[in-house]
């Protein structure tokens, strides 16, 4: 498909086009939003403008302008523009953009810019069948995805891609996609008078969540659906738009990014002390449908690794909730969740056994196993006795505190692995270490 050819189709069907298609932007200074990848100055900007585009993948949720921006480059490039859409395109169809690509190479030595539209749904051969192509620069690739390339795209194939990721639009922003659509009197709805009270914008901003797709439907539906009222106008009240967009389905996947940067949130906010937070980033697991036992598999670990000996019930609450969960089910195990994870957020917080178990091993790995001392091996089993295992261990409950200095590091390993805080229970604790670290000075011997 040449430019001229593909200015034609995209003008062709004209106002019966959707909104959102006939309001697409039609060059890069058009485009609403992603101003961290196409602000002045910007790696992408700069590229779209000196025509200098190398394969890229575009990654975001839906309505956030990956196809508008494959289109911007089109436009925007000498090369041929291609496109085939992974849901419905197979290795044949990727031949023959290949084949048609080499010839037009050769013949009048220009390249082809293949746009290939939700890439995740390639499987690995297909994703194979583009890699040579993409190498020797037959092709130029842009894959759009809604799925994190990480997972979903070969790492060959990532690995030749700028990756570009992109972010639902803030309400700003499509409160100026909707304020031009409003006013655009060749492709918006400018020539019908449209008037939306403030509550009603705001209602399809909100529902609309960062997808400037699903606001345009819902606008061009309660504007089309609206009759004309006594004065020329559509009024678009707060009760239109409610009827006009629905809250979306919620987009989770519980194998990619969703999961892990919702875990990671919640987690997060646990360790910062912050309960309203965490509740927050709990809710929204629970309501996308998150195994509950998934999560409470992490408070048990946040228990040990956050808040430790500050607090250490925080372990046996995290604990008893994930058997409580095990006993009553949801939606009532959305309780002792709720539970746990306030009182984990709450809760004084020390990761000193954690850090001190993350050294001790590191500790091992770098300098090996040592021996362990003669004197704290088992001398129970046959013949150990006689080996002198044991001999010299000085029984702790025998002397007063239930302590007395000697050795239980091996020979050469002289490492302080745990180190308590003041804060907490702990407080009590690294007291007592003090203490015995005191005990054990040789002047005290």
């Amino acid at each position: 498909m040449d430019l001229f050819t593909y200015a034609f189709d995209e003008q062709e069907g004209g106002r019966n086009k959707p909104l959102a298609a006939r309001m697409r932007p039609q060059t890069v200074q058009e485009v609403i939003g992603q101003a961290h990848i196409l602000g002045p100055g910007k790696l992408l900007r700069r590229a779209i403008e000196a025509d200098q585009v190398s394969s890229l993948i575009f990654y975001g949720p839906p309505g956030t302008g990956k196809t508008t921006l494959a289109k911007v480059i089109a436009r925007s490039t000498r090369s041929r523009f291609a496109e085939l859409n992974a849901v419905t395109a197979g290795v044949t169809d990727i031949r023959k953009v290949v084949e048609e690509a080499k010839e037009r190479l050769v013949m009048e030595n220009t390249r082809t810019t293949l746009f290939v539209d939700e890439i995740h749904r390639f499987n690995k051969a297909q994703q194979d069948a583009l890699l040579p192509y993409v190498e020797e620069g037959t092709i130029i690739l842009i894959g759009a995805t809604t799925e994190n390339p990480f997972f979903e795209v070969n790492p060959a194939l990532l690995s030749r891609s700028q990756i570009f990721q992109l972010e639902p639009l803030s309400e700003a922003d499509l409160r100026q996609v909707m304020e031009r659509a409003l006013t655009d009197r060749k492709n918006g709805l400018g020539d019908l008078h449209v008037k939306i009270e403030e509550e009603a914008a705001e209602h399809l901003i909100r529902y609309a969540e960062g997808d400037a797709r699903r606001l345009l439907n819902a606008l061009e539906l309660a504007a089309t659906t609206t009759p004309v009222g006594a004065d020329g106008s559509i009024r678009i009240t707060l009760d239109v738009a409610v009827e006009s967009i629905q809250r979306r389905t919620v987009r989770y996947d519980k194998s990619g990014d969703n999961h892990y940067d919702t875990i990671s949130a919640f987690i997060k906010s646990i360790r910062g002390s912050d309960p309203d937070a965490a509740l927050y980033w709990l809710a929204r697991m629970i309501d996308a449908g998150e195994d509950p036992r998934f999560i409470a598999r992490r408070l048990v670990i946040s228990a040990s690794e956050d808040v430790g000996n500050a607090d250490p019930q925080a372990l046996q609450v995290a604990v008893s909730c994930f058997q409580a969960l095990e006993l009553v089910g949801m939606p009532e195990g959305r309780i002792p969740l709720a539970q746990a994870t306030t009182y984990l957020a709450s809760a004084p917080k020390s990761n000193a056994a954690y850090v001190g178990i993350n050294q001790a091993l590191e500790t091992i790995r770098t300098e090996g196993h040592k021996p362990v001392p003669v004197h704290l091996r088992d001398r129970s089993y046959k013949g150990a006795a006689k080996l002198g295992h044991g001999a010299g261990y000085l029984y702790p409950h025998d002397y007063p505190d239930g302590y007395v200095p000697q050795q239980y590091l091996p020979d050469g390993v002289h490492h302080s692995f745990y180190k308590p805080k003041e804060i907490g229970y702990e407080r009590n604790m690294k007291k007592w270490q003090e203490m015995r670290r005191l005990r054990n000075r040789p002047d005290r011997q």
